[in-house]
Protein backbone atom coordinates (compact mmCIF):
# COMPACT_ATOMS: atom_id res chain seq x y z
CA UNK A 1 0.00 0.00 0.00
CA UNK A 2 2.90 2.37 0.77
CA UNK A 3 4.24 2.07 -2.75
CA UNK A 4 0.87 3.01 -4.25
CA UNK A 5 0.67 6.05 -1.96
CA UNK A 6 4.21 7.11 -2.89
CA UNK A 7 3.52 6.74 -6.61
CA UNK A 8 0.29 8.75 -6.28
CA UNK A 9 2.08 11.50 -4.33
CA UNK A 10 4.88 11.67 -6.90
CA UNK A 11 2.35 11.75 -9.74
CA UNK A 12 0.52 14.62 -8.04
CA UNK A 13 3.80 16.47 -7.52
CA UNK A 14 4.71 15.99 -11.19
CA UNK A 15 1.28 17.31 -12.18
CA UNK A 16 1.82 20.46 -10.08
CA UNK A 17 5.27 20.89 -11.66
CA UNK A 18 3.65 20.58 -15.08
CA UNK A 19 1.21 23.33 -14.16
CA UNK A 20 3.81 25.70 -12.69
CA UNK A 21 6.93 25.18 -14.81
CA UNK A 22 7.00 26.19 -18.45
CA UNK A 23 8.89 23.48 -20.30
CA UNK A 24 7.41 20.44 -18.57
CA UNK A 25 4.68 18.91 -20.71
CA UNK A 26 2.34 15.99 -20.42
CA UNK A 27 0.27 15.37 -23.51
CA UNK A 28 -2.47 12.92 -24.18
CA UNK A 29 -5.84 12.58 -25.85
CA UNK A 30 -7.87 12.38 -22.65
CA UNK A 31 -7.53 13.27 -19.00
CA UNK A 32 -7.34 9.56 -18.19
CA UNK A 33 -4.40 9.11 -20.53
CA UNK A 34 -2.60 12.05 -18.91
CA UNK A 35 -3.22 10.59 -15.43
CA UNK A 36 -1.86 7.21 -16.54
CA UNK A 37 1.13 8.99 -18.06
CA UNK A 38 1.82 10.80 -14.78
CA UNK A 39 1.52 7.53 -12.85
CA UNK A 40 3.94 5.82 -15.24
CA UNK A 41 6.39 8.70 -15.02
CA UNK A 42 6.08 8.63 -11.21
CA UNK A 43 7.10 4.96 -11.23
CA UNK A 44 10.07 5.71 -13.50
CA UNK A 45 11.08 8.70 -11.36
CA UNK A 46 10.87 6.58 -8.21
CA UNK A 47 13.04 3.83 -9.69
CA UNK A 48 15.58 6.34 -11.01
CA UNK A 49 15.79 8.02 -7.60
CA UNK A 50 15.97 4.72 -5.71
CA UNK A 51 18.75 3.32 -7.88
CA UNK A 52 20.91 6.28 -8.89
CA UNK A 53 20.56 8.86 -6.12
CA UNK A 54 22.34 6.83 -3.39
CA UNK A 55 25.19 6.04 -5.78
CA UNK A 56 25.54 9.68 -6.79
CA UNK A 57 25.45 10.83 -3.16
CA UNK A 58 28.11 8.30 -2.20
CA UNK A 59 30.52 9.20 -4.98
CA UNK A 60 29.75 12.92 -4.85
CA UNK A 61 29.91 13.28 -1.08
CA UNK A 62 32.68 15.88 -1.27
CA UNK A 63 30.63 18.03 -3.66
CA UNK A 64 27.64 17.88 -1.32
CA UNK A 65 29.85 19.06 1.53
CA UNK A 66 31.65 21.76 -0.49
CA UNK A 67 28.39 23.22 -1.84
CA UNK A 68 26.49 22.80 1.44
CA UNK A 69 24.08 20.47 -0.35
CA UNK A 70 23.24 22.80 -3.22
CA UNK A 71 24.65 20.30 -5.72
CA UNK A 72 21.63 18.21 -4.75
CA UNK A 73 19.43 20.61 -6.71
CA UNK A 74 21.51 20.01 -9.82
CA UNK A 75 21.46 16.24 -9.24
CA UNK A 76 17.66 16.27 -8.86
CA UNK A 77 17.32 18.29 -12.07
CA UNK A 78 19.50 15.81 -13.96
CA UNK A 79 17.50 12.89 -12.56
CA UNK A 80 14.29 14.56 -13.77
CA UNK A 81 15.86 14.98 -17.22
CA UNK A 82 16.81 11.31 -17.20
CA UNK A 83 13.24 10.45 -16.24
CA UNK A 84 12.00 12.49 -19.20
CA UNK A 85 14.37 10.60 -21.51
CA UNK A 86 13.26 7.22 -20.16
CA UNK A 87 9.59 8.19 -20.40
CA UNK A 88 10.19 8.92 -24.08
CA UNK A 89 11.74 5.47 -24.49
CA UNK A 90 8.57 3.94 -23.00
CA UNK A 91 6.40 6.07 -25.32
CA UNK A 92 4.98 8.09 -22.44
CA UNK A 93 4.10 11.64 -23.54
CA UNK A 94 6.10 13.39 -20.80
CA UNK A 95 8.83 15.84 -21.72
CA UNK A 96 11.15 18.23 -19.92
CA UNK A 97 12.52 20.84 -22.33
CA UNK A 98 15.94 21.39 -20.80
CA UNK A 99 18.03 21.94 -17.68
CA UNK A 100 16.24 24.98 -16.26
CA UNK A 101 12.73 23.54 -16.52
CA UNK A 102 14.15 20.37 -14.94
CA UNK A 103 15.81 22.43 -12.19
CA UNK A 104 12.64 24.31 -11.25
CA UNK A 105 10.51 21.22 -11.79
CA UNK A 106 12.68 19.19 -9.42
CA UNK A 107 12.27 21.89 -6.77
CA UNK A 108 8.49 21.90 -7.23
CA UNK A 109 8.31 18.09 -7.18
CA UNK A 110 10.44 17.99 -4.04
CA UNK A 111 8.43 20.61 -2.15
CA UNK A 112 5.01 19.33 -3.20
CA UNK A 113 6.03 15.74 -2.51
CA UNK A 114 7.29 16.69 0.93
CA UNK A 115 4.08 18.57 1.78
CA UNK A 116 1.89 15.70 0.57
CA UNK A 117 3.94 13.15 2.52
CA UNK A 118 3.30 15.22 5.64
CA UNK A 119 -0.42 15.62 4.96
CA UNK A 120 -1.17 12.03 3.96
CA UNK A 121 -0.89 9.61 6.88
CA UNK A 122 0.15 6.01 6.62
CA UNK A 123 3.38 6.54 4.80
CA UNK A 124 6.68 5.18 6.19
CA UNK A 125 6.41 7.12 9.44
CA UNK A 126 5.80 3.85 11.33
Amino acid sequence: MRIIIKVAITAAALWVAKLLVHGITVTGDTAGRRVLTLLGVAVIFGVVNAVLKPIIKTFGCAFYILTLGLIGLVVNALLLLLTSFLAGRFDLPFHVAGFWPAFWGAIVVGVVGWVLHILIPGDDDD
